[in-house]
């Protein structure tokens, strides 16, 4: 399908930036090259990426998505250009990787190095493939300082627009150890992600509050209590005041669960402020100010209550659109935008992603450049 029928379909003519897209590599093989040798035996081992406990019945990648010979989803940047990039007529996409249980491992060096590794094959492969990639860098959170060398190391990178942690953590990530890592970000002038992964994995906590579930249905049910904790801390913790520049984007968590944690945050900060004596506003106001999230996996009830609900989270300030290509529950501009009236439809899908990562105010097809 060409990008004019597409856009026409769509019922919308401005720009698309999609900032959840999962790239791969076509074998671990391919990051041997990046990685001190000491590491080499164990990228080849099992459980190099750490394999998730429970049972999955559905693959996480769409094997439509796949670029044949066998080859994972997501892992051919020629394959993904035009059937993702070119077919629903994206300007940019922001590439988040398949290292969702790095901040799990027991090892931080071999951690870091997997990482550091990840970022060098994004930036050699995937970057130059498309002028419309932009990527994240990947760090391991055990050890904040070897994250941080690695944001200073490529942070000035001009494809480079963001810090990638996943939501999976030993430790809530307000808490000041976690501070290196907001330094550098706010150093190199780059937002902060949280992505799903990592939770119940490795060295973290287990899934859910009461202990391990017995099925990945059960787990999938309530991934959105690690990215509630995580935004709960960082406000609570004070981190936006200690760092009253930072971003911070919520990628795949969902969305309907944040207008009743304000109002309870709210609530609760007016009876127990004397707790958190360094928080100079309501919670509500650090979260509409500082951070954001993005529509994938988008609740889905009837379409006025959706659109209610979008509302009551200033989603024309606060939402980022994203597909989570080319995981099996992703989302196409098609389903999602088209349910958004017009002014917020244009504000999700390009220009608060436009004000958050400072891109150029033109689509790329208009004649932009990529940041």
């Amino acid at each position: 399908m060409n990008s004019d029928k597409m856009k026409k379909q769509s019922k919308f003519n401005h720009g698309i930036i999609d900032c959840d897209v999962h790239q791969g590599v076509k074998s671990y093989e391919d990051l041997k090259p990046y990685m001190p040798r000491v590491w080499w035996d164990r990228l080849n081992a099992y459980n190099a990426t750490l394999p998730f406990l429970l049972y999955r019945p559905i693959s996480l990648e769409r094997s439509d998505a796949s670029p044949g010979n066998e080859l994972p989803a997501g892992s051919d940047p020629g394959f993904a250009k035009v059937d993702f990039l070119d077919r629903y007529s994206i300007d940019r996409a922001i590439l988040t990787g398949n290292l969702l249980s790095v901040s799990a491992h027991n090892n931080p060096d071999y951690a870091a190095s997997l990482a550091s590794a990840f970022n060098d094959y994004t930036l050699d492969t995937w970057i130059p493939s498309d002028d419309r990639w932009l990527a994240s860098i990947v760090v391991a959170t055990q050890d904040p300082l070897l994250a941080a060398q690695e944001i200073d190391r490529l942070g000035s990178h001009p494809k480079v627009v963001q810090v990638l942690l996943t939501s999976g953590s030993r430790e809530p990530y307000g808490q000041r150890r976690y501070y290196p890592i907001y330094e550098a970000a706010v150093r190199n002038n780059l937002v902060i992600a949280i992505h799903g992964g990592g939770e119940g994995d490795g060295i973290n906590p287990p899934t859910t509050a009461v202990g391990y579930p017995t099925t990945n249905f059960e787990r999938h049910n309530i991934l959105a209590i690690h990215h509630m904790s995580q935004l709960n801390s960082l406000v609570c913790e004070g981190v936006f005041e200690t760092f009253p520049t930072l971003k911070v984007v919520f990628v795949e968590g969902g969305l309907a669960w944040l207008p009743h944690l304000m109002w309870r945050m709210d609530k609760n900060f007016r009876g127990m402020r004397s707790e958190v004596p360094w928080l100079q506003r309501k919670p509500s106001e650090y979260i509409i100010e500082h951070c954001r999230f993005t529509t994938q996996p988008i609740e889905e009830p009837d379409n006025q209550e959706l659109i209610q609900m979008l509302r009551m989270m200033r989603a024309e300030k606060t939402v980022l659109f994203s597909t989570d290509y080319p995981h099996w529950d992703n989302d196409s501009p098609l389903f999602v935008l088209n349910k958004l009236p017009e002014e917020m439809r244009r504000r999700v899908a390009y220009e608060n992603a436009v004000e958050l990562y400072q891109f150029n105010v033109n689509p790329i097809g208009a004649g932009g450049n990529s940041r």
